[in-house]
């Protein structure tokens, strides 16, 4: 598995530009870490890459927020508040085959409904000093396609 360390909020963002960059429709990018682990922060990064112009915020408490407005569909979820693994109220399939990006924090709940193929991210956080803002992102691919997004992943964000 390979690990990248970020620094700061401003990083995080750049990984999350990066990510759009070398994102494909129907890319699918599932977000782990702890609250105020930097999923939002990275997915800010992302959507503002991608054309985003309103605020990336956090969909905790709509579950789902659609940015259709730029080059490659953002369809950003958060399943943390979502209760007994209902997804009723979600047309998860139907954001799956729209040929856009769909971003998953809090997946775990998911995990059985989603395809096989798909790029985790696991960010940990680095309390190594009192005001810390490192960060370990984890990158861990599943399938082919996942795999050459993260080596063009890394490949972009070193330069």
């Amino acid at each position: 598995m390979t690990k990248l360390e970020i620094n700061s909020a401003a990083e995080m963002q750049k990984l999350g530009a990066t990510l759009a960059q070398t994102a494909r429709p129907h890319d699918l990018l599932l977000l782990n870490g702890d609250l105020g682990a930097g999923k939002t922060t990275m997915t800010q990064g992302l959507g503002r890459e991608l054309g985003v112009r309103r605020p990336v915020k956090s969909p905790t408490f709509t579950i789902v927020r659609e940015y259709r407005e730029v080059k490659l569909p953002l369809f950003h979820m958060d399943f943390y508040r979502l209760e007994n693994d209902d997804l009723s109220s979600i047309d998860l399939a139907g954001y799956l085959a729209e040929p856009g990006l769909v971003v998953i924090e809090w997946p775990q709940l998911v995990m059985a409904d989603l395809p096989n193929e798909y790029l985790q991210l696991t960010i940990t956080r680095v309390d190594d000093s009192w005001a810390s803002t490192k960060r370990i992102v984890e990158f861990d691919p599943h399938g082919k396609r996942n795999e050459e997004w993260v080596k063009n992943v890394l490949t972009e964000f070193d330069e």
